[in-house]
């Protein structure tokens, strides 16, 4: 069942019992779950992020919660729970209470996990309420500068002529970074050797070591690295060059492939059956935060792409991609584990 038919089901129940004489009841639950609202959160609130501490979703997610202390003056504690490509911090949230005092960082990956693992600890379309789509970004190809790789031009014409020669690390098996790759190889011909990482902070040091070659990544991951010539960016993914790095060109650009655009995005949901009223009231804090003039500027210049949103927006975006990345993956014949 998707998650806005699962919406929908839900909301009829809820008409339901009001025509079936339990009107009073509903009402009576609609004003307590106002009320939990109004004095939400009385306690800290928890952010899991499913992947190791370094990353763009890590940077995002402090940077956020630093700002939701101030205005809910309750402390925002940021936990990593990295593994089995985000799979284990996403049940961790769907087990947890329903009451919005443990909320889980995700993006395109929740989608993608849905795709990719045939068991998971959850159900995807039934464990978890969307609350906002905080920002979009592209991913980037970085190599480390002492591989002697110039161009996207050179890393391809690399793959081509010594397969597997390149040691790619990525920031989660299976991953858009993963989808994305492997979407330019069937394009290219090229062909790399793949180490999966439980997150992008992992995979960008061992490039940085020198331990790997390149890492496609989001970009907000290593653009400080890049800006300080440590690690030297070849594209990046999306049909758009980004402001934080604009001399960077696009896949499309640089191997002539105009019609190649990945784009990636990072959103906060919620335990399935939290009360409404304290989904809208995070989402109204996290667009409030988001549009705050220095936290702006701190995104964009990191390389994010601020979004915000409604939850139904979010919800659509599940929908709506979901069919064109399970065809990818198909396409690109990643192994369903």
């Amino acid at each position: 069942m998707t998650t806005k038919r699962f919406f929908l089901r839900t909301l009829a129940s809820a008409i339901a019992l009001s025509a079936a004489g339990g009107g009073a009841l509903y009402v009576s639950s609609l004003h307590a779950a106002t009320d939990k609202s109004s004095t939400f959160p009385n306690k800290p609130v928890r952010i899991i992020v499913p992947v190791a501490p370094g990353g763009s979703a890590d940077k995002l997610t402090r940077t956020l919660g630093e700002r939701l202390s101030v205005l809910w003056g309750q402390t925002v504690i940021v936990e990593n729970v990295a593994g089995a490509s985000g799979t284990i911090g996403a049940g961790k949230v769907a087990k947890a209470a329903p009451d919005g005092y443990t909320l889980l960082q995700q993006g395109e990956g929740l989608m993608l996990n849905s795709i990719l693992f045939r068991d998971l600890p959850y159900d995807t379309a039934r464990s978890f309420s969307p609350i906002v789509k905080a920002v979009v970004n592209p991913q980037v190809l970085v190599v480390n500068p002492g591989t002697g790789i110039n161009t996207l031009a050179d890393y391809l014409a690399r793959a081509k002529a010594q397969p597997e020669s390149i040691s790619l690390a990525l920031p989660g098996n299976g991953g858009i970074a993963h989808v994305a790759h492997e979407i330019l190889a069937q394009e290219t011909g090229a062909k790399v050797n793949y180490i999966p990482y439980p997150g992008g902070g992992p995979a960008a040091v061992d490039v940085l070591a020198g331990h790997a070659n390149a890492t496609l990544i989001t970009l907000a991951a290593v653009t400080e690295y890049v800006r300080a010539g440590k690690l030297r960016a070849l594209a990046v993914t999306t049909s758009y060059r980004s402001p934080a790095l604009p001399n960077v060109p696009t896949v499309a650009e640089a191997a002539q492939l105009p019609n190649f655009s990945v784009e990636s995005w990072q959103g906060y949901f919620a335990p399935a059956g939290t009360p409404a009223a304290i989904v809208q009231k995070i989402n109204r804090d996290i667009n409030q935060v988001l549009q705050l003039p220095e936290v702006r500027a701190q995104l964009e210049s990191q390389g994010f792409k601020v979004a915000g949103g409604s939850s139904a927006d979010l919800a659509k975006s599940l929908q709506t991609e979901q069919p064109r990345y399970a065809q990818a993956i198909k396409t690109a014949g990643l192994a369903i584990r």
